[in-house]
């Protein structure tokens, strides 16, 4: 039996954005990986339109990027750079709001890049090229090992291993399981580690378009009670430009949504959406999914340790969760370099244990903040509406205060790892 089993130092489970990155940075350590998927996605054609998912990387997590050798990978025409982002809640309909003065339009927090003396905030793109980025600096790395189109059958406990048992039947043993196969992990689950999890009242509709005038340079997002709605720019193809809508609101409501016909959508959107909202040319695909976050009550377990949506999930109000993601990649392989340095075992309690310590906290914090956010912007009471109008003209006028919180947003300020650490300018 020993003859037939494959022996690594880190089995990572999952090949998405997070399980693909920690394999670039450990093997910088020189450590034998073997990385795990299930399913890859398929290659991005030229000229193709942007994929439904798509996420806002912050400064830091393309530093990371940049540091791992993956940036490179990913085809520039995939990648939109925006300078700015703004939060706005919409005029009141109803009630005793909707009869004083409209003064949303003053109450805007618009973010810019030039506040920080930068070019841009960050990059929005679709997942799967980030994904196959990754998976493409993966390939140059002969100490990383890919194995897709299997999944995870059972797992044994050894005394100095765990072992992994593959639907191929082939057989993995490795001094430590990194389980980044998401939200609904397999290797969190093996390691016997709970969670707190709470479902939102909300589903989130995503509407991919294609819109007419000139590229759009900035995201943002604007509130209403039944829900906040959001737009992203996607980089211009083929002449085309791209857009991703996101519609927060009652599952009712958005299965409402989803039965209408592409003209009446398209309609609906154009008449919901404030005047920012550049005309829509054409609805490309449409998805929806419930909003619910969670938090797995430790990070590791024996020779198991978590990563990314396998120890947490948060409300995508702000884009966050890939971001938060890749820092927990960046710490996870700071921290295992630092125990080959100390001749530690990378499965080591206290190793583990220095890494949940200093990402928990952070994650938990997110966590809670945009939970704020979305309760207190989801609040009907009029004096709350009133002061969150006059909290948001403040806030654009903060000055310092104002370029404190963009810092944290991009990923500038707060516990950013050195494998993630930008430079000043």
């Amino acid at each position: 039996m020993q003859d037939k089993i494959k022996h690594v130092d880190v089995v990572i489970v999952g090949a998405g954005m997070v399980g693909a990155t920690i394999a670039c940075g450990l093997a910088q350590h020189n450590l034998r990986i073997a990385l795990i998927d299930r399913a890859l996605p398929k290659s991005i054609k030229s000229g193709e339109p942007p994929r439904i998912r798509v996420s806002a990387l912050h400064l830091a997590s393309e530093q990371l990027l940049q540091n791992l050798g993956a940036w490179a990978h990913i085809p520039k025409d995939r990648a939109l750079a925006y300078s700015y982002l703004a939060v706005k809640e919409m005029p009141a309909k109803s009630g005793f709001v909707s009869k004083l003065p409209d003064i949303t339009s003053w109450a805007t927090t618009r973010f810019e890049a030039q506040d920080l003396g930068r070019e841009h905030l960050g990059h929005i793109l679709e997942n799967d090229a980030i994904q196959l980025g990754l998976l493409d600096r993966v390939a140059e790395l002969p100490n990383i090992e890919l194995v897709s189109g299997v999944t995870i059958e059972s797992s044994e406990l050894g005394s100095d291993k765990r072992m992994l048992t593959l639907s191929d039947g082939s057989v993995m043993s490795a001094d430590l399981v990194v389980g980044a196969d998401g939200a609904q992990s397999q290797m969190r689950r093996i390691a016997g580690i709970g969670q707190f999890s709470e479902s939102y009242t909300q589903h989130a509709m995503v509407v991919s378009i294609t819109y007419k005038g000139g590229v759009e340079q900035g995201t943002w997002q604007a509130f209403r009670p039944e829900g906040p709605l959001a737009f992203l720019p996607l980089p211009r193809i083929d002449g085309v430009n791209y857009g991703s809508l996101v519609w927060y609101d009652s599952p009712n409501t958005i299965a409402q949504l989803k039965g209408l016909s592409d003209a009446e959508l398209r309609q609906k959107l154009q008449a919901i959406y404030p005047q920012e909202l550049p005309d829509i040319e054409q609805i490309l695909q449409v998805a929806s999914f419930p909003l619910a976050k969670s938090h797995a009550q430790q990070y590791s377990g024996e020779r198991i340790v978590l990563a990314g949506d396998a120890a947490h999930t948060i409300n995508p109000l702000a884009g966050q969760g890939v971001n938060l993601g890749f820092m927990d990649a960046a710490v996870l392989i700071e921290e295992l370099g630092k125990a080959l340095i100390n001749d530690q075992a990378l499965s080591d309690r206290a190793v583990l244990k220095n890494y949940e310590k200093q990402r928990r906290m952070f994650n938990q914090l997110m966590m809670s903040g945009m939970d704020a956010f979305y309760y207190g912007f989801s609040n009907r009471s009029a004096p709350v509406q009133i002061i969150r109008n006059i909290g948001l003209g403040l806030a654009h006028r903060s000055g310092p205060l104002k370029q404190k919180v963009l810092e944290y947003a991009t990923g500038l300020q707060g516990s950013i790892p050195k494998l993630a650490k930008v430079s000043d300018v």
